[in-house]
């Protein structure tokens, strides 16, 4: 007997290493200082244009969105999904990413599978300007069934400290949105509960309304906000900001606001998308639980001062950015909604 009797093969999982190499080496800049397969990964920052760096950490996963990745069968966007996620979650406190690291475990490991996982993390992690310095590809049977997988992300970011967010937030301050793509990567136990087995839709099932299929429209990756948002962020026009994650607008926007001030949000200040609205009327899906599971269309909620919002606006516009007053900061706790 040996390892791969066991359902382990080992073979495969350097087979896979070799087809990720190069597309992690695609990502590196000239802070890397190893390759991919040491014990673990150098990096040296250039620090030079900082007064006093913070390192920013976070770490999350995609959720149940894998479970569309693998029924759909397409697994090269989930990996895409992370990096942005996490690029997400740091730039909500003003940092800019540094690297990423990734773990990937399977019931099963097949080389081109981990493969066109990683080249989702490659793609992003270019896009984004953050190496992939290294990660671990874990192949576990009996955790998982032979064709699932699991994902998770670790990122490192920067900043400047008299520059980290939130800072400055004050009653009136505006509420401003940025679109999503679609559901990101949260709430999709409840999306998948209604739109496969209450109204009994598969993945290639073509619906007019979204203008595609059902599983494209659940695997429309997670956008990430860097691009747009950085310049102000340099700028100090942005005062805070609450990436609409898992939670919600009344799970998310409070976290970034001094105690003792709440958000009043205008619903129907933004159009919600087809497929919120699919997925609430499938489901008889209260309100409530719409906006406390889904990001609703609104992707990121930067706060400002209502003196900069001409500026932020017209500088968004110009990165080809639309955004939307959704709602101001108010004495108080939570979220208030105002139709």
């Amino acid at each position: 007997m040996d390892y791969r009797d066991a359902g382990v093969d080992i073979s495969a999982a350097d087979a896979a290493k070799d087809r990720i190499k190069a597309l992690a080496r695609s990502t590196f800049n000239a802070s890397v200082l190893t390759e991919i397969g040491s014990f673990g990964g150098m990096f040296r920052p250039d620090l030079s244009r900082y007064r006093e760096p913070v390192l920013v950490a976070s770490t999350d996963g995609v959720g149940t969105k894998i479970r569309v990745a693998v029924a759909a069968g397409v697994h090269d966007t989930v990996g895409y999904d992370l990096v942005a996620h996490c690029v997400d979650d740091i730039l909500v406190q003003g940092a800019v990413p540094l690297f990423f690291l990734d773990y990937v475990a399977l019931g099963k490991l097949e080389p081109a599978k981990v493969e066109a996982i990683v080249s989702g993390f490659a793609r992003a992690c270019a896009e984004f300007g953050c190496p992939l310095l290294g990660g671990e590809t874990a192949e576990m049977p009996g955790t998982y069934a032979e064709d699932d997988y699991d994902l998770a992300g670790f990122i490192v970011g920067v900043l400047e400290k008299e520059r980290a967010l939130p800072r400055g937030v004050g009653e009136g301050d505006v509420l401003l949105g940025l679109p999503s793509t679609g559901l990101h990567t949260n709430g999709y136990s409840l999306a998948r509960k209604v739109l496969f087995e209450v109204l009994g839709y598969g993945v290639d099932t073509h619906l007019p309304e979204l203008g595609t299929t059902v599983g494209a429209a659940l695997l429309a990756p997670h956008r990430g906000y860097l691009a747009a948002l950085e310049p102000l962020l340099e700028r100090d026009k942005v005062r805070a900001l609450a990436h609409i994650t898992g939670g919600g607008f009344p799970g998310n926007i409070p976290r970034v606001l001094p105690e003792g001030l709440g958000a009043r949000v205008r619903r129907g200040s933004w159009d919600t998308p087809a497929l919120f609205r699919l997925i609430q009327g499938g489901g008889d899906v209260s309100d409530e639980e719409m906006y406390r599971t889904f990001n609703m269309g609104v992707g990121m909620v930067a706060v400002v001062s209502p003196g900069d919002l001409h500026e932020v606006e017209h500088s968004l516009e110009r990165r080809g950015e639309t955004s939307f007053v959704i709602g101001t900061v108010v004495p108080g706790t939570g979220v208030e909604w105002e139709d």
